[in-house]
């Protein structure tokens, strides 16, 4: 029967993962009274590189944490001690047992000893005790998590954009009618004004200077006089200049070609040669291109009055001007916002990365499978028979195990139902299984333990490291826990993964109860959804 009994237990389990004990769990009393406090201490001794990761909980078992001390450092030659404390409460008497609580060391989990403690009542005095007036309500927290966060972060941020939208928006257009200017001297003299204002020559940016300088005089020779002054050479402009002051009658001196000539040829020189002009150089330069353009303008033929269509046309094509002048700014202002949003974007994740870790932001703003998990809607349910009352992120689904199990197993069994959320090879997979025999049967939870393993490496687990340890429910019934790390092959695309499990195995006159969690091996989200299932588990008594 025990041989038979084996080859089951070998058929029967599922996943997954491992761990060593590094970690002095003790703690400053263990029987208190209701509501004090019981100070639960963790030490381990480290390198000076390890990084080590003591949970947050706000729960220890049954007993609720009030306080989660700062973590105390103790030097130690190469080494250091960690010490961290715990302030743990319960307002209900009777005895409990703080469970094995995980912690990461270099990502590797640790687990503390579990510790027994009491809870005894308080005799109160109502004769002598003086009695006070009911406390206001207070408003309790929120539990929609911390998400809103970061969706108001995002609003605040997209608002400003739509701000600095907005707001170049009213302040451009009228600039813009502003600058269009009704004759090209209006527009040369503007120019070479706010020129000045920059004060290039002054932040010694001589070539920016000069390329704007020819630029205005280049632009009213051609808007003025018509001619494609932009595009020419400067032997090519002069030339030009010289015919269209033939052809137009124009009256200039040589004296007013020749400075505009020396001016452009100076201006070459400094853009393509690096020359530097002294200080009144670049005075004179200024001045002869400003004498240059009233000259010009002077020398120009007063034409006839223009009709009334030459009119309309000269204003449409003023208008046409404010158009383009006016896109040119809309697709600055989008570039503008754009690029504002950006940055504070850029900031922001900046800031969280520093001060959180680029972890913390990846999971919250791309998200994590097994963050959604811990943050979502828990179910606590019970399954099987004997009853294992356990609380789980998903509600796990009945497998049949007529089809899991031979029929050489199934002979032996009076009942077995099996409940199952994900597989080995998601990001979390738990299941709980319960078995009750047909005849009476003197089950070895530490052979059933090798037995779960034996079909786990069946399943794809390899390289199985395992520890075990007794184990004892909130209620104080006791079982066996094998945990440890081993690494799962992906049928599909032939990947592994290191991954780490829990075994947890209890039993009863004729029934066995099993609960098997794994996930890969680092989750820290994983690692609290575990602990909080382990926490959470009950078991009933079978029913015959």
């Amino acid at each position: 029967m025990k041989l038979k009994l084996y080859i089951f237990l070998f058929l029967l389990s599922t996943t997954v993962f491992a761990q060593q004990k590094q970690v002095e769990t003790s703690i400053d009393t263990t029987k208190n009274k209701i509501g004090a406090e019981f100070k639960l201490t963790l030490k381990t001794v480290v390198s000076s590189k390890s990084k080590v990761v003591f949970p947050k909980l706000k729960n220890i078992g049954a007993l609720e944490v009030i306080e989660s001390y700062p973590i105390d450092t103790v030097k130690k030659n190469d080494t250091y001690e960690l010490i961290k404390k715990y302030g743990l409460t319960q307002f209900d008497s009777g005895k409990y047992t703080i469970p094995a609580i995980k912690i990461l060391i270099d990502k590797k989990p640790f687990l503390s000893d579990s510790l027994s403690v009491e809870v005894a009542n308080v005799k109160v005095d109502t004769l002598q005790q003086k009695m006070y007036d009911i406390k206001d309500i207070s408003t309790a927290e929120s539990g929609i998590g911390s998400w809103w966060i970061y969706l108001l972060i995002l609003i605040v941020i997209l608002a400003i954009g739509a701000f600095v939208y907005w707001y170049m928006k009213k302040h451009q257009k009228k600039k813009i009618e502003e600058e269009v200017y009704k004759t090209p001297i209006e527009k040369a003299t503007s120019l070479l004004n706010n020129l000045e204002q920059k004060e290039l020559v002054q932040k010694g940016e001589i070539k920016e200077y000069y390329s704007e300088l020819t630029d205005i005089a280049r632009n009213y020779i051609e808007e003025a006089i018509h001619i494609p002054a932009m595009e020419s050479t400067t032997s090519e402009l002069i030339q030009a200049i010289r015919l269209a002051s033939t052809k137009k009658k124009m009256t200039l001196t040589p004296e007013t070609v020749e400075n505009l000539e020396r001016v452009l040829r100076q201006a070459d020189l400094v853009k393509f040669a690096k020359s530097k002009p002294l200080d009144f150089e670049i005075t004179e330069d200024r001045n002869k291109i400003q004498r240059v353009i009233l000259t010009l303008d002077n020398a120009i033929p007063t034409e006839v009055p223009a009709e009334e269509e030459d009119q309309l046309l000269n204003e449409a094509q003023r208008q046409k001007q404010i158009k383009i002048q006016l896109q040119k700014k809309r697709n600055k202002r989008i570039v503008t916002s754009i690029a504002t949003v950006v940055f504070l974007l850029t900031a922001t994740t900046t800031y969280f990365i520093v001060t959180k870790g680029f972890s913390f932001v990846k999971d919250n703003l791309i998200g994590h499978p097994s963050k959604e998990l811990l943050e979502g809607e828990w179910v606590k349910s019970e399954y099987g028979n004997p009853g294992v009352v356990i609380e789980t992120p998903k509600v796990l689904k009945r497998m049949d195990t007529q089809k899991v199990l031979p029929k050489e197993a199934m002979a032996l069994i009076k009942e077995m139902q099996l409940f199952v959320y994900g597989s080995m090879i998601d990001n979390f997979y738990v299941t709980v299984s319960t078995t009750k025999f047909k005849n009476p049967t003197d089950i070895d939870l530490a052979k059933a333990l090798e037995g779960s393993l034996k079909v786990m490496e069946a399943q794809g687990g390899k390289n199985i490291i395992v520890k075990q340890e007794d184990f004892q429910t909130n209620e104080g019934i006791e079982g066996v826990k094998g945990y440890g790390t081993m690494t799962v092959l992906n049928p599909i695309d032939k990947s592994s993964t290191k991954a780490y499990y829990e075994i947890l195995l209890f039993k009863q006159e004729q029934g066995l109860q099993q609960i098997v969690i794994l996930h890969e091996e680092g989750d820290t989200y994983a690692n609290e959804i575990s602990a909080r299932i382990l926490n959470s588990v009950e078991l009933k008594k079978a029913s015959n």
